[in-house]
């Protein structure tokens, strides 16, 4: 009964976790990475084709996103989430495969005017569509036995629709171990979704440090700061553009923004347009408004019983192709732009960027996390000019972010999700939060609160029957590449790394073989010998 943490080690994205029980093997969660690397993860260590299911807690990419590369070079398991979760996968897979696509596309026009090799997508829309007819949808609050000895259950966490923790029985023997996945552990008194639920009991628990090292602050209603954005911006003839995450984050926003039009709280603007600009996110909003009105909270199921769609309201207007997007910023009326993605790296919004930061009268407000090595956390950090399509773009537009809105549970919201579990798990493994801040949360659990936790890096594994290390790695930084340096050279140093990172590990094999019998360390020492003649130069 093996436990082996992969991905979102130190870091905040890239979330996969591997279980090995009996023979058997699965994942929970199999993300993609989004920013800047910092640490080397290593591969999953079993043939996608021997992966018998993964087990997914919701829809955002750090969290799924490589499902379809999973299919590409294997996978014939299922995919068990919630039945939201599968419909958000529907279009944010086929999403990120067209992004792949296009890259490739675009990296290799360039490659044939310089001569450069071909570009390979990292998987392509076929591949998403193998990974979206693998979903099996589950039901919150149900048992449901997946192998001999293994039970799940999903329950609601509140940070996206269809988002869960995961709670897993694990029985070698007469032994049965309880290990629970936080998932991304919501935010309470959001709009739309209910706070998350909590969970009793565990033998382990892996759980979420997004916000792990700081606090929200006071709970604050954002509506009177964004009307405050909205009628400033407005008033001097600007648009705001608010970069959101397609799923989830827009129709927090579009719900807020129908209260704001009914109550005819901007004054002098009564019919300002709204622009989702976001084939996602209209796609998203279209999930939403289908799902089961009880996955939403009792302020939502009551505007809907009403009769009012909670999502949609007059000025509303939906930007589907590329010349709809371009006719936005050709209108001067002032405006609010809704547009993917949430931190600046893609998507439509970079062209409203590019048309409004350079504009003193507008103004980019950030309802968000902003990774680290994003465009937008250079915005938000200060960042005078940026780069857009190759040409600089000075920053003259005001910057500003709005509290409030954070999907993420802060570091009280944590401690006191973990503070239900009664008693405390044997083991705490702290994950999916970046050096600082998965540090500090594992400082706090051990120092004030008592717990057994540790955040380990990529490539650590333990025995869940007896709680003991297998294998305990270090983190292996990817060093940044110097100014000027070409892709290629980030890419060498990436693998480079990863090669520092396996000799450091064929060298902890080697220290915890002390006391094995002589012909099998001779054997193993001529194995060795061999590799490093066959390498060295």
């Amino acid at each position: 009964m093996k436990i082996t943490f992969l991905g979102a080690t130190h870091e905040v994205t890239g979330s996969c976790t591997l279980i090995e029980t009996f023979g058997h093997s699965f994942l929970i969660d199999c993300g993609m990475e989004q920013g800047a690397d910092v640490f080397v993860n290593q591969d999953i260590p079993v043939n996608p084709g021997d992966i018998d299911f993964i087990l997914l807690t919701h829809a955002h990419i750090d969290h799924s996103g490589k499902i379809p590369l999973l299919c590409k070079n294997g996978f014939k398991g299922k995919v068990y989430s919630t039945e939201e979760t599968a419909n958000l996968c529907k279009i944010m897979l086929m999403d990120s495969a067209h992004i792949q696509e296009f890259e490739a596309e675009w990296r290799n026009r360039k490659a044939k005017r310089s001569g450069g090799e071909p570009y390979q997508p990292l998987y392509t829309t076929a591949d998403a569509q193998c990974a979206i007819s693998s979903f099996y949808p589950c039901v919150y609050g149900e048992q449901r036995q997946l192998l001999e000895n293994v039970v799940i259950r999903f329950t609601d966490v509140g940070h996206l629709l269809g988002s869960a923790a995961i709670e897993v029985w694990i029985t070698e023997g007469n032994v049965t171990k309880k290990i629970v996945f936080s998932g991304d552990v919501g935010n309470k008194n959001k709009p739309i979704l209910k706070n998350p639920d909590y969970i009793s009991d565990a033998d382990y628990v892996v759980i979420e440090s997004t916000y792990g090292d700081r606090l929200h602050g006071e709970r604050i209603d954002p509506t009177p700061i964004l009307v405050d954005c909205l009628q400033r911006t407005f008033d001097r003839g600007g648009n705001v553009v608010i970069p959101s995450f397609a799923v989830g984050r827009t129709q927090e926003l579009l719900y807020l923004l129908r209260q704001i039009k009914d109550a005819g709280l901007v004054k002098g603007h009564d019919h300002f347009p709204v622009y989702v600009d976001s084939p996602m996110a209209n796609q998203a909003t279209s999930v939403f408004l289908q799902s089961n009105p009880e996955c939403f909270d009792a302020e939502t199921r009551e505007i809907y019983n009403r009769g009012i769609n909670p999502l949609v309201f007059p000025d509303l207007k939906i930007s589907v192709s590329s010349e709809e997007s371009k006719a936005i910023n050709a209108d001067n009326v002032p405006k609010v732009i809704l547009s993917a993605s949430g931190m600046c790296e893609a998507g439509r919004i970079r062209h409203h960027l590019k048309h409004n930061l350079w504009r003193k009268e507008s103004l980019i407000l950030f309802v968000g996390y902003q990774a680290q090595g994003t465009l937008g956390r250079s915005l938000l950090e200060g960042a005078s000019e940026v780069k857009l399509f190759g040409e600089t773009v000075a920053v003259n537009a005001e910057i500003a972010s709005m509290p409030g809105f954070s999907g993420h549970a802060d570091k009280a919201g944590l401690l006191d999700w973990l503070g239900h579990f009664s008693p405390k798990p044997k083991k705490v493994f702290v994950n999916h939060g970046d050096e600082d801040a998965s540090e500090a949360f594992t400082k706090c659990l051990v120092e004030e609160y008592g717990f057994n936790a540790s955040a380990p890096f990529s490539g650590t594994s333990y025995d869940l029957l007896s709680g003991e290390v297998i294998s305990e790695t270090v983190g292996v930084r990817i060093e940044k590449p110097r100014r000027g340096e070409r892709s290629r050279d980030a890419r060498a140093a990436k693998v480079f790394a990863r090669l520092l990172a396996s000799c450091e590990r064929l060298l902890r094999i080697a220290r915890s073989s002390e006391g094995m019998a002589n012909k099998e360390l001779a054997k193993f020492a001529d194995q060795v010998d061999q590799l490093a003649d066959k390498w060295e130069k």
